[in-house]
């Protein structure tokens, strides 16, 4: 069949590269299990003569030629839904739609023997069939693409609006777009259709044959793409981020990739469904989004996404004995925590301003810091002390730091559970305000100034 030769180009041209021996051999990826929905018109209008047959057993044979060729190929399972069957008009029945034959393995002599003996009679709810035909697909698949081809030769006879279904059924994440193929229908009637989904109209019986073969095609094939991370300059140099695609409409998620500049220099070659509308969020600091695009097939398609980073490091002064402290990066002006980042780390970020918040004692903020495309930008902060309070009891007290000779600002509370404690801190002038718990007169309240210095310890007693 020609379509099945196209289908092994196809899958020719998306083969990755051949690994050299330095390589690890990448995990292989399960191909999803494609499921096809046909919904076929068995309505009345279907018995009109078209060129050298009628339409119901021209569309009945080239449907039964595809099932042929596709009951052979692994991970693809099929099912068939008929309209307009059970019930002549007049009167109308707009519930005249079935599920003949369920999704299974080895169906194929099944939907061969329901189409053989269809009577066309009835007429052609369109939108009830879709909407029925989303329950047709079993949910107990995590990696299916489910597919609706919808064979037709005319439009909605009913109340129902099967551009709203197809969009809520989309967006719930059930089906991809449909595949609608139109039987001689007036190309007038062409906007009617392209909002339920990839539309295709077939003139005569010769064009409905190879518009059967592109779609199933279509259907099965994924194509090739590559994401540009771009720095300032606009060149594709940024690497090593994760990126999620995500399904445009139901938010589903349907990859996630780590960006990778191969061994010719250039991002490399991702393989994608052609049929979902994807949006994709590039998680740098902060993240990037770039919103509602397609993967065409046939084509390499080429994703870009402004990522300009550089690399925040923040060092204690003279010390690298401070692992495990942590500070808050935001966007400058904004008060949103971006990332929670450990001292003497470095982390890249997007160019741009942000400000620190380091918790230590007294809180310390270093507000606009720069960070510049591919430099590491260092804020050095001064080493702290430490400050031993040695108790003759519990009690309740208070730091204060000497901001000038008659301005203190509040660092911390004493813990009242406790009899001894230690404290680190900036480097400064301070004061310490204590009274024990079994104290019971204002005037023991002590009063101690003492100063801490970088890198050294002091001890003050409270009693």
């Amino acid at each position: 069949m020609y379509f099945l030769k196209h289908i092994a180009v196809t899958l020719l041209f998306i083969l990755p590269g051949v690994l050299t021996e330095a390589q690890t051999t990448p995990p292989k990826r399960e191909p999803p299990n494609t499921r096809i929905l046909f919904i076929f018109d068995a309505s009345q209008s279907m018995m009109a003569m078209w060129e050298s047959d009628r339409k119901i057993h021209i569309a009945r044979q080239t449907l039964i030629t595809i099932i042929d060729s596709l009951e052979h190929l692994d991970n693809v399972q099929m099912a068939l839904r008929i309209y307009g069957h059970q019930k002549p008009v007049p009167p109308q029945d707009c519930s005249d739609t079935r599920l003949e034959v369920p999704f299974a393995k080895g169906n194929a002599a099944r939907i061969r023997q329901e189409l053989r003996f269809i009577n066309p009679k009835g007429t052609t709810p369109i939108a009830n069939s879709l909407r029925a035909g989303a329950r047709d697909f079993p949910e107990d698949c995590s990696n299916c693409r489910n597919i609706i081809i919808l064979i037709t030769d005319g439009i909605e006879a009913c109340d129902g609006d099967p551009c709203e279904v197809s969009y809520e059924l989309q967006k719930q994440g059930i089906i991809l777009k449909p595949f609608v193929i139109g039987i001689g229908i007036d190309e007038g009637f062409r906007k009617t259709f392209e909002c339920i989904g990839h539309y295709y109209n077939a003139a005569d019986e010769e064009r409905f044959a190879e518009v059967m073969e592109v779609v199933i095609s279509q259907a099965l094939n994924s194509t090739t793409a590559q994401v540009n991370l771009l720095d300032i300059n606009g060149n594709p140099t940024e690497t090593d981020v994760n990126m999620t695609f995500y399904d445009y409409f139901s938010g589903k998620i349907m990859y996630n990739f780590m960006h990778t500049i191969n061994n010719r220099g250039v991002p490399d070659t991702l393989v994608l469904d052609h049929l979902v509308t994807y949006k994709m969020r590039v998680h740098t600091i902060p993240p990037v989004d770039v919103d509602s695009f397609k993967v065409h097939i046939g084509k390499h398609t080429l994703i870009a996404a402004d990522c300009p980073q550089g690399t925040l490091e923040v060092r204690v002064e003279g010390s690298n004995q401070y692992r495990g402290l942590q500070y808050i990066v935001r966007e400058a002006g904004k008060m949103n925590t971006l990332n929670i980042q450990e001292v003497n780390k470095q982390e890249k970020y997007l160019v741009g301003k942000y400000d620190l918040e380091i918790p230590i004692l007294p809180r310390l903020y270093v507000n606009d810091v720069k960070i510049n495309q591919s430099t590491v930008t260092t804020v050095t902060i001064p080493r702290p002390g430490i400050l031993n309070l040695i108790k003759a009891a519990s009690g309740y007290g208070s730091i204060y730091k000497k901001i000038s000779k008659n301005n203190e600002e509040w660092v911390c509370n004493l813990d009242p559970n406790v009899k001894n404690e230690t404290l680190i801190l900036q480097p400064g002038s301070y004061r310490v305000v204590f009274r024990a718990q079994n104290a019971r007169n204002i005037l023991y309240t002590i009063n101690k100034s003492f100063d801490i210095r970088s890198g050294s310890s002091v001890a003050v007693n409270l009693y």
